[in-house]
């Protein structure tokens, strides 16, 4: 079957970075579905494994943590999916990735794709959806209630998770939601979304903040470049606050946080599966809850450009542009 794979660890430049490759078709194991892959989003996960994780030698790693497809064939014991389902999943950083014709995924992990949405449209949302959903919701323990009305500020709004984040927030709760952008098209992005207010990220954002005069900011979703924001963040939390943090950083002075009696809350998505924990199925709810939502108008997918169809050439592309930090929503690859 076609796949896309890489068999060092190159910079994106390198026509060798991402390659056209034939590999056999996977079978599925007992719990396992098998999908005809229709349309894969990009994400920063997949450049990171990418520079980082290089495969044995003489193998293919293949990327890709967000699909959309058709089930064509299913494991001995799988009870929730059947041949001919179109589904939406982000899959697992422990197996290979979305990025071929056919691909395994444990059905426990996939939801059935929204009934309104095209394959490229449902592809941009399960790892963004699931990695917001966790956050405000589990991580941050945000209430899903219209009565709290502090503030929650989300540090790159227009980013993927930031994207989905500012719906969920809009839709599930009365907090005042600032979302955070530096260009002219990624804060009307962010405002088309349901921010209520965007301040620039490459501006001292607590006098922004003050100046909008809002109830207290006990919430904050950081999606990027917390290490450079995190003292700014910390000054602006609400004692007894919290900061939610997705993106990889380096050492953060948390002592900053003691005085508040302020939290730190770390979310990453590919936990559940990665350790196999009792609640793994959550995520097949959490995405059908999603496709609830789509199908009924109350959020919508964060497409933004769909960059061809999925070879090497354009998820080069799709990498070089997710690395300068200029994207905007979700990047997607539809058919072969």
């Amino acid at each position: 079957m076609k796949a896309v794979g890489y068999q060092q660890s190159l910079p994106i430049e390198d026509e060798r970075s991402l390659l056209d490759c034939d590999v056999p078709k996977p079978e599925p194991g007992p719990r396992d579905i098998r999908v005809a892959v229709k349309a894969v989003s990009v994400n920063p996960i997949d450049t990171k494994v990418r520079k980082r994780t290089a495969p044995p030698s003489g193998e293919y790693k293949i990327l890709g943590y967000d699909a959309a497809g058709i089930v064509d064939a299913a494991g001995s014991e799988v009870t929730l999916f059947q041949p001919g389902d179109e589904v939406f999943y982000a899959g697992s950083v422990i197996r290979q990735g979305a990025n071929s014709e056919f691909h395994i995924v444990d059905e426990r992990i996939v939801g059935r794709k929204p009934r309104i949405l095209s394959f490229a449209e449902a592809a941009a949302l399960p790892l963004t959806s699931l990695t917001a959903w966790e956050l405000l919701f589990e991580r941050m323990g945000i209430a899903q209630s219209k009565n709290d009305n502090r503030t929650l500020l989300i540090i790159g709004g227009a980013g993927g998770v930031g994207s989905i984040a500012i719906q969920l927030a809009r839709r599930f709760t009365g907090l005042t939601v600032i979302a955070t952008a530096s260009r002219p098209e990624t804060i009307q992005w962010c405002l088309d979304l349901g921010a209520h207010h965007v301040i620039d990220h490459s501006r001292p954002m607590k006098e922004q903040v003050a100046k909008l005069n809002l109830p207290p900011v006990a919430w904050i979703a950081s999606l990027t470049n917390t290490d450079m924001h995190f003292p700014a963040l910390s000054d602006i939390v609400e004692p007894q606050g919290a900061i939610g943090v997705i993106d990889d950083t380096g050492p953060l002075d948390v002592a900053t946080l003691k005085a508040k009696a302020a939290s730190l809350r770390l979310e990453s998505m590919f936990a559940r599966t990665k350790f196999q924990t009792p609640d793994m199925a959550e995520q097949r709810v959490l995405l059908n809850r999603i496709a609830d939502m789509i199908d009924a108008g109350e959020i919508k997918t964060t497409l933004d450009k769909v960059f061809g169809k999925i070879n090497a050439t354009n998820l080069r592309a799709a990498h070089a542009t997710i690395e300068s930090g200029k994207s905007i929503g979700k990047i997607v690859l539809e058919g072969w």
